[in-house]
């Protein structure tokens, strides 16, 4: 898959060191993976969710969490937000994804 953009996680790493190992190591997961369906992330990420157009994964041991959305006939995923509990819970997020 092609990641847009890295840059994005990396900034959210800078200012929340405990999210950095998680966010890298999922990037470098995604990086190589050539998933076609939800059913398929699912397989690496069991706790991945579908919301509207996007995919929420749980990252930093259920700390954070990534929003992206997934083009899979492109093989892209673009990284729509990443954010911490409370700022998920907030529920803004979602305009994103619809």
């Amino acid at each position: 898959m092609h990641v847009i953009t890295r840059r994005t996680l990396k900034e959210f790493a800078a200012g929340h060191k405990a999210a950095e190992k998680s966010l890298d190591s999922w990037y470098r997961v995604a990086k190589k993976a050539r998933w076609q369906s939800i059913a398929e992330v699912k397989e690496n990420y069991p706790h991945a969710d579908a919301v509207g157009r996007c995919t929420v994964f749980n990252v930093g041991g259920n700390k954070y969490r990534l929003v992206v959305k997934i083009e899979y006939k492109l093989q892209t995923i673009f990284i729509k937000r990443v954010l911490t509990h409370a700022e998920y819970d907030t529920g803004e997020w979602k305009n994103d994804c619809s």
